[in-house]
């Protein structure tokens, strides 16, 4: 089976709690991390900070989130590591061939992240039409830019990815 698509590297994590403060405490004072951007959505039910690590096409993103209301759902606060996002150097064509191998997706498509990089989720929980999940853990995809593309295809060449 051959997959015509790459897992290039981490592209984030996020992490929730009903104070994003205590996180900025411990993400941004104490380890260094800086705050790039934020990001406010109702529909989504987050107020979240965009922090990075590291450099150029390696950055990781880390979004510090909190619920814009804790009664409301999604309830990004309930799972303190909310998701991990992964590099995809084609994400249509990922989407396709994960879908046609079960994979379930959460409902959305494919958009337009806090990022500004085209995303999509797979579902925590498989079902009976697509019995493939995260096992707890919702995943992000994102299509990967250009120079993060080219960056991990240098690395294999020297044959470090």
């Amino acid at each position: 089976m051959s997959r015509p698509f790459k897992v290039l590297g981490i592209q984030q994590i996020a992490i929730g709690a009903e104070d994003k403060l205590k996180l900025r405490k411990l993400w941004v004072d104490l380890f260094g991390l800086e705050v790039t951007s934020t990001f406010q959505s109702e529909r989504e039910n987050v107020d979240e900070d965009i922090c990075a690590m590291g450099a150029g096409p390696f950055k990781v993103e880390v979004d510090l989130m909190q619920p814009l209301d804790v009664t409301k759902k999604p309830a990004v606060h309930t799972t303190p590591l909310n998701h991990v996002g992964l590099w995809i150097d084609d994400l249509p064509k990922a989407v396709d061939w994960l879908s046609q191998q079960g994979v379930r997706f959460a409902p959305g498509g494919i958009r337009k992240g806090a990022a500004g990089f085209d995303i999509t989720f797979l579902h925590p929980k498989g079902n009976d039409e697509f019995p493939i999940g995260g096992e707890g853990v919702l995943i992000e995809l994102v299509q990967a830019p250009d120079e993060v593309i080219s960056a991990y295809a240098s690395l294999a060449k020297f044959g470090l990815e």
